[in-house]
């Protein structure tokens, strides 16, 4: 059988009834309209995407999303198992080229996602599964900004007086912990948790700029027991449970909480994008007894610390001229250096301490 968009896409649809309310979003110069059969998803997706949700606008989308809530697609597909990054086990992606477009499925989910120049569509049980869908429509505004001339990185980002401050580690390096520590000083404003992305700037001072997506923080049952701003997040009995754990079993415990920044931290603790002043790299150990130590390097001379920053851009990247990236990963590490020529890079060591490490970062680099 010879597979097409049209044929994908009517499998997909499969003459669903789309409603008459809409999704609109803005994040910049970017605009993305998402339509679907179920008001249920467009609700839920308005209230996550709340802070880039514009209420009635009607003016011409770049993007327009099909999000069709059904069972589990399936396409008679013989897809291709998605190479995962280094470190990361078991599989999570699969896909399958067509001529200009590319079907990518969920392997736990089922989840069905048709991406090509014109056609943008997701399937399947889309309620239960919303982080997909809001992850697809991040994937967009993500593609628009690399082909903008933005650079991936695997980074949370603060901003504190209009200064970013980027924060990478090895995987488990607890990154996300250590944002949320940080941003129980009023001070102190989220961009972004996991996906930053960097631009040398037109201004005379060529000055690196950072910028994030409209994504909430996913964290553990370990980052919420161990911050009290979070407890709010578990329920009494939940809390009560994994505050009985040890440490070390929280650490591996893999049960995502999302935090709405608006709703624990407030309306003003969030920015989009800023100038980039420094960028902090956790190579700290959890089984180390030593002090956290903080020190500026050369990333130049240490580029073994760029794969705590580099990030591959998925199967669901597309370049400027409509191809899309393999699993094959081939990262340009001059690139990386040339827009972190001018910023500020440190590197953590010794034992695991979020409090200490953020002490020490507040008089350091703020």
């Amino acid at each position: 059988m010879v597979h097409t968009i049209e044929s994908i896409s009517q499998q997909l649809i499969q003459e669903k009834q789309l409603v008459s309310e809409r999704l609109h979003l803005k994040i910049n110069d970017w605009r993305l309209e998402l339509r679907s059969n179920s008001k249920e998803l467009i609700d839920k997706l308005s209230r996550y995407f709340s802070n880039c949700n514009v209420i009635g606008d009607e003016n011409t989308a770049d993007i327009t999303m099909i999000a069709i809530e059904c069972k589990a697609p399936e396409l008679g597909i013989n897809f291709i198992d998605w190479k995962r990054e280094p470190g990361k086990t078991g599989r999570k992606d699969e896909y399958f080229d067509l001529k200009d477009a590319r079907v990518v499925r969920k392997v736990r989910t089922g989840m069905v996602f048709l991406q090509s120049e014109k056609t943008i569509i997701a399937a399947g049980p889309c309620i239960q599964n919303d982080n997909q869908v809001i992850n697809f429509i991040n994937s967009q505004y993500m593609n628009w900004l690399q082909q903008h001339g933005w650079l991936i990185c695997h980074a949370s980002g603060l901003v504190h007086n209009n200064n970013g401050l980027a924060i990478a580690g090895f995987s488990g390096g607890g990154k996300s912990t250590l944002m949320l520590e940080f941003m129980n000083d009023s001070s102190i404003s989220f961009m972004t948790n996991d996906r930053l992305f960097i631009k040398s700037s037109n201004s005379p001072s060529n000055q690196t700029q950072m910028s994030g997506i409209p994504k909430l923080p996913r964290i553990n049952p370990g980052t919420i027991v161990g911050n009290p701003v979070l407890h709010s997040l578990m329920s009494p009995d939940e809390l009560a449970h994994y505050q009985t754990m040890e440490k070390e079993q929280l650490w591996d415990i893999e049960e995502k909480y999302d935090v709405s920044i608006k709703q624990v931290y407030g309306d003003q603790r969030l920015q989009n994008d800023s100038p980039l002043f420094a960028f902090l790299i956790l190579n700290w150990q959890r089984d180390s007894n030593k002090p956290v130590t903080l020190s500026e390097v050369n990333l130049e001379k240490h580029r073994d610390l760029l794969k705590a920053i580099m990030k591959p851009s998925g199967p669901f990247y597309q370049d400027t001229d409509a191809k899309f990236q393999t699993d094959k990963i081939q990262f340009d590490e001059d690139a990386y250096l040339s827009m972190l020529s001018g910023v500020k890079i440190y590197e953590a060591h010794g034992g695991i301490n979020f409090k200490q490490l953020t002490e020490l970062c507040k008089t350091a680099l703020m």
